[in-house]
């Protein structure tokens, strides 16, 4: 959220929020309890209507749109390597920041599948 304070108006602050937005989704499946399918699947179908609005760079709109792709599986296993794609299009998009901080969702995921295993 810093991040999109940060930036100023225009294809970055966009596509930020484009980012920041497909994380949310993404956590949202490690829930405990976790939503409804069909609630998953309408907010899936919301994210990808809202990102279909936004500018930003061609790399970041491939990945997210791969991402929203896996994410319409609703698997909680896939959660960590939905994220973990996302790193390096945010990276060459938007800046090591932004990449940092999917790699720290990355992290929590992992931590927070883990737990649910264990």
């Amino acid at each position: 959220m810093a991040l999109l304070a940060q930036a100023a108006r225009g294809p970055r602050r966009e596509g930020v929020f484009a980012l920041w937005l497909t994380v949310r989704v993404a956590q949202d499946l490690l829930l405990d309890p976790p939503f409804p399918d069909r609630a998953h699947r309408r907010r899936v179908a919301a994210l990808e209507h809202r990102l279909t609005s936004l500018t930003m760079a061609a790399p970041l709109r491939r990945a997210l749109l791969a991402a929203i792709a896996q994410l319409r599986d609703g698997e909680t296993t896939a959660v960590p390597v939905i994220l973990s794609q996302l790193v390096a299009p945010a990276r060459d998009t938007l800046g090591a920041e932004a990449a940092e901080a999917v790699a720290l969702a990355v992290r929590g995921a992992r931590k927070g599948k883990a737990e649910a295993s264990a």
